[in-house]
């Protein structure tokens, strides 16, 4: 390939990839020997095989071949191809195996996190508790959750720490994707899927149950009867008058309640 050397770098930049990455390469999967576009590409794939016992997930760190997708050429793992000089990603992860001509991501290696994220070191953090990388915004700003992000997202299930989606921390520490969120949130659910606390400001909607149950009389039968309740949102419990619209916690105001044992009348 003729040109300066940095032209012969930049030579076919966006110009190939997959529709998860625009790189220069494809990968040999270490696992079943077949070159793909990514390791996205390979799970796709390997996760829609007919047995289930031969679903299979690439690890990122055991590649060790790459095919230049200029020039066509296998060889190990490296930035710049060894037979036509190009760069065969932007920016380049030697520990990921990683290739990605959009920088505009602002990619980064985070090594307590053992990956590369995307948005720029300078906007994130590594939460030890949390065991993984947030925005600044939530630096001492967010309930911590041991390992929090390591865990499937409650609404769709798909992995959360290496997952391409953009997550949320909600209130009570627990994470979900931002769009399952808003999802969540749009059909109104406002209990967090896993731990089941309020995940917004409910004191309005607390405020109008309020009013509803002074305006609505029980029947006779129920009017004195008492049930024990647990709070979901600050775990307290407390025995509290039945109302069929709903128990209010004496601790913290919340109608976030559910009966431990039946309403009983009083001795």
């Amino acid at each position: 390939m003729e040109g300066s050397v940095n032209e012969r770098l930049d030579f076919g930049k966006m110009g190939y990839g997959c529709r998860h990455y625009r790189r220069r390469c494809g990968i040999r999967a270490p696992c079943c020997n077949e070159i793909y576009g990514c390791r996205h590409c390979h799970n796709e794939e390997a996760n829609l095989l007919k047995n289930p016992l031969d679903r299979h997930e690439l690890v990122r760190q055991d590649v060790k071949q790459v095919v230049c997708a200029v020039c066509d050429t296998e060889q190990s793992v490296a930035q710049v191809c060894t037979n036509c000089g190009v760069k065969m990603g932007e920016y380049f992860c030697n520990i990921c195996k990683f290739f990605d001509d959009d920088t505009e991501k602002q990619q980064f290696h985070c090594d307590d996190c053992g990956i590369c994220r995307v948005g720029g070191r300078e906007n994130f953090f590594h939460c030890k508790k949390c065991g993984s990388c947030y925005s600044v915004g939530l630096r001492d700003n967010h309930l911590c959750v041991e390992n929090s992000m390591r865990h499937h997202c409650p609404i769709c299930y798909e992995y959360l720490f290496d997952s391409l989606k953009e997550t949320i921390v909600m209130k009570c520490g627990h994470t979900m994707h931002q769009e399952c969120y808003q999802e969540m949130i749009k059909r109104d659910k406002y209990c967090c899927p896993i731990c089941s606390k309020s995940v917004v400001d409910m004191s309005r909607t607390w405020k109008r149950i309020d009013e509803e149950i002074e305006a609505t009389m029980m029947p006779e039968d129920y009017r004195y009867r008492k049930v024990w309740i647990l709070c979901n949102d600050c775990n307290d419990t407390t025995e509290v008058y039945f109302h069929i619209l709903g128990q209010k916690c004496g601790h913290c105001n919340s109608y976030n309640t559910r009966a431990i044992a039946p309403p009983v009348l009083p001795q």
